[in-house]
């Protein structure tokens, strides 16, 4: 029994934030993804001004894209949480996702064109944040912008994220590789947008 017990405290057990939450804040509703959301995601993420800010997004981004991507997070085999951005009457406009990559949780997002610039990303970056701190006090996100996106590196700056550095990684929509601008965030850090 001893060897037993010695066996399973020297694997490491990860923890993870549970089950992806819903979360209200003053304008918006963010939730799990439904397979009925294929739509409005192909039509977000179909728009090249939106994908080609995202390192994993093909353009074109087609409705069938949309579907394959919703059924992988319908298995719900990762601790990752992938939260549907929606206004008050439920129309999906973006995303925010919270994901385990190599180790480090990463947090990305990303709005449909016609709600940029009222400050919507910030509400719901840092509503997603902070559920996930209350979960998770000892974790530190990871996130980052290309260099030409000025505004979504306004939004994580906004929020304590800090730059850590600079790399070149591979856009898929774009297909080229493009500057990536690196930042972190701890739970002590975040700060609620004014």
């Amino acid at each position: 029994m001893n060897a037993l017990v010695s066996e399973r405290s020297r694997i490491a057990v990860r923890p993870n934030p549970g089950p992806c939450p819903i979360i209200e804040t003053e304008r918006l509703r963010l939730r799990p993804h439904r397979l009925a959301d294929a739509q409005a995601i192909a039509e977000s993420l179909g728009d090249f001004q939106v994908a080609r800010m995202l390192a994993r997004v093909p353009a074109p981004y087609h409705q069938q894209d949309a579907l394959d991507w919703l059924n992988r997070q319908a298995a719900n085999v990762l601790p990752d949480w992938t939260l549907a951005i929606t206004t008050g009457d439920d129309v999906h406009i973006g995303c925010v996702g919270i994901e385990l990559r190599y180790g480090q949780w990463h947090v990305g997002y990303w709005l449909n064109r016609f709600y940029w610039g009222k400050g919507l990303a910030s509400e719901a970056v840092y509503a997603a944040v902070e559920r996930f701190f209350r979960r998770m006090p000892d974790a530190v996100l990871h996130s980052g912008v290309f260099a030409d996106n000025p505004a979504s590196l306004k939004v994580q700056e906004k929020l304590g994220f800090k730059v850590t550095g600079c790399s070149q990684i591979y856009a898929l929509a774009r297909s080229a590789m493009v500057a990536h601008i690196e930042t972190r965030l701890a739970a002590a850090d975040l700060r609620r947008p004014a």
